[in-house]
């Protein structure tokens, strides 16, 4: 992006046409106040004279032309103004006492930029001006290539005619001209000179074939306007005028605003003959030699303000181009950005899945070498289990035999042996029960769908996390809901059983730091309502914290102290809700203000189901297949 240059209001040069004199000029004063270099004049002709010596040099910044009464009108001085070239670009103020229309109109039409009453506020005059010198300087400094580059007129001349050459330089020369020496000013400018005061370049040249060559006619320097002197409907004339043409034709086709011709003919030839042949060749304008200088150069100043016009048009066109073209870059690279921006939001999430897939594949592949070190386990206890209840019955029955034959101490002896058996039977039932649970659980396959019965499960997975409780945890079961229930088996032995094991946790963590009042209590409870299978897990334990609670699903993400957890626990039951379609959501147990500023964590299980001819079943997302019992 371009940065333009702000303008130093100090630096700038005004013209200031005010009747009152700089003496008494009250604008004159308020500019001169601001810093501002004013140059002030009370009559119309002098301050022309002094606008056509500045231009040249580029020192006007600005024009300000309060109401004249005598003389010209400042319409008609604001019209002067502007026919000359270089102060097309400079902007000029009116400031009138009649504020009709009519003079309003009168003021826009003859070129004024802005348009105030003299009586306005200082501060609203002073923006005024301000306003005018910045929207200027950013118009030169956006087009500097056009609006900074002097206007260049070529006169071609006939080879070796001194004679014409002497014509355009001195005006009192009137051979084409066809007046006499004394109808002619002596102190009249020549065209050279009247276009060198409109601020023109000019250059004198004569007419060869050289001039063809070379890329000083398509250069951007290359001249506005040529003029071309003494032309006659000569072959040799009318095929310099074809070449020349042809030079236009390329600067078209570059896409450039070519210069304009002009031919000046013999006033006889011009009077008296068809001229239509130099307008077929590419010449847009023909003049008789005999045309006053102050009139040719009115002729050349308009054919330059118009090419310049157009070359302007054409500059705002390409930047309009070039603006729409970075434009549609700019959508393009933003759409790009946006494209790029949701592939990395779905890399992650692909990221974030893998993770989470590779957390469920290792906790399955624990939970398969848990399964298979259980299974072996159980099975090598159950053998030596079954061989020691046995024989403990076969004890059982050889003393209560001998019972009945011995007295005294024997007696009191075999008595003391029975009921330490018993004892012995009942912790042998015990490990056989446990047995048989780890057998249970050593069958779990993921992704098996099965009808369970809930209560049992729950009590298995109990048993397994019993010494997690301790003395000073209790679990409370609350299940309202059907006790058979069509789903896979690690929804209850995982799923619920790692919010249990978590629950307690926490409430060991309070009950260390001293903080645990009373007995802590872990409740279950199941609901079926709307086709919906509920399961609650709560406690009333410190709670979970707002702050983490958006990543407690997270793989690896964990609040217990280094080396106390994995991070995998809720991530494994999310996933096992995630498997049923279902969903799973964390809340307060009890509100901030109650149970001594506990709150405990409730977590809540929503599965959808239907009843089926087996029973209540969890929707499967895929195909269900379960095994019936």
């Amino acid at each position: 992006m371009q940065i333009l240059p702000t303008m130093d209001e100090k630096e700038a040069h005004i013209l200031l046409l005010d009747p009152a004199g700089s003496a008494h000029s009250r604008v004159y004063k308020l500019l001169c106040g601001e810093g501002m270099k004013v140059t002030c004049r009370q009559e119309a002709e002098a301050m022309l004279e002094i606008v056509e010596t500045q231009q040249r040099e580029r020192q006007v910044d600005m024009v300000i032309c309060c109401t004249l009464q005598e003389g010209m009108s400042a319409g008609q001085f604001v019209y002067r103004v502007r026919a000359i070239p270089a102060m097309q670009d400079i902007p000029v103020l009116m400031l009138t006492d009649d504020v009709s229309p009519r003079v309003e109109l009168d003021g826009f039409e003859s070129g004024a930029d802005a348009y105030l009453s003299s009586t306005a506020h200082s501060a609203l005059l002073l923006l005024r001006v301000r306003t005018l010198l910045h929207l200027a300087e950013e118009k030169r400094h956006r087009h500097p290539h056009w609006q900074m580059r002097r206007a260049r007129v070529v006169i071609v001349r006939p080879p070796d005619d001194e004679l014409l050459q002497d014509f355009w330089n001195d005006p009192s020369f009137s051979e084409f001209s066809g007046a006499s020496e004394g109808d002619v000013e002596a102190d009249a400018p020549g065209l050279g000179e009247l276009l060198w005061r409109d601020g023109h370049t000019v250059t004198t040249v004569a007419r060869s074939s050289e001039l063809l060559e070379g890329g000083w006619l398509t250069a951007p320097d290359g001249p506005d306007c040529i003029v071309l002197e003494d032309m006659r409907d000569s072959e040799a004339d009318l095929a310099f005028c074809h070449l020349l043409e042809q030079r236009r034709q390329t600067l078209r086709t570059q896409g450039s605003v070519p210069f304009r011709m002009l031919g000046v003919i013999q006033a006889e030839r011009f009077r008296g003959e068809s001229c239509v042949a130099f307008l077929e060749a590419g010449l847009e304008d023909l003049v008789p030699s005999d045309m006053p200088p102050m009139v040719l150069a009115l002729r050349i100043r308009a054919m330059v303000r118009r090419r310049r016009e157009n070359e302007a048009f054409r500059q705002r066109e390409m930047e309009r181009q070039q603006s729409a073209l970075a434009l549609k870059a700019a959508q393009e690279q933003a759409a790009l950005a946006e494209a790029l921006a949701q592939a990395n939001s779905e890399l992650a999430q692909m990221n974030n899945e893998l993770v989470q897939t590779q957390a469920r594949l290792v906790q399955t592949a624990k939970m398969a070498s848990l399964g298979e070190l259980v299974a072996g386990i159980a099975h090598e206890i159950n053998n030596p289990l079954a061989f020691t209840l046995g024989h403990a019955d076969t004890i059982q029955r050889c003393l209560t035999r001998l019972e009945g034959h011995v007295q005294g101490d024997d007696y009191k002896t075999i008595e003391r042996a029975l009921l330490r058996l018993e004892a012995m039977k009942t912790g042998l039932g015990r490990i056989r029960d446990l047995v048989v649970r780890l057998r249970r659980f050593s069958r779990l396959e993921e992704g098996h769908w099965s009808k369970v019965d809930v209560a049992e499960v729950i009590e298995t997975g109990l048993a397994l996390v019993r010494h997690r409780l301790g003395k000073a945890i209790y679990v409370e079961c609350q299940l309202q809901a059907p006790l058979t229930l069509i789903c896979q088996e690690t929804l209850f032995h995982q799923a619920v059983i790692n919010l249990i094991a978590n629950a307690a946790d926490a409430l060991h963590e309070i009950e260390r730091e001293g903080r645990l009042e009373g007995e802590g209590l872990i409740r279950l409870e199941t609901y079926l309502y709307d086709n919906i299978y509920e399961i609650i897990v709560s406690d009333n334990g410190p709670g979970i914290e707002e702050s983490v609670r958006p990543w407690i699903f997270d793989p690896f993400f964990t609040t217990k102290a280094q080396g106390e957890g994995t991070g995998l626990g809720l991530s494994i039951v999310h996933g096992i809700v995630q498997a049923h379609g279902g969903s799973i959501d964390v809340r307060d147990t009890y509100k901030p203000s109650q149970n001594g500023g506990r709150r405990g964590a409730c977590f809540v299980i929503q599965l959808p189901v239907e009843e089926t001819a087996e029973g209540w079943a969890v929707r499967n997302p895929k195909e269900r297949e379960y095994a019936k019992e």
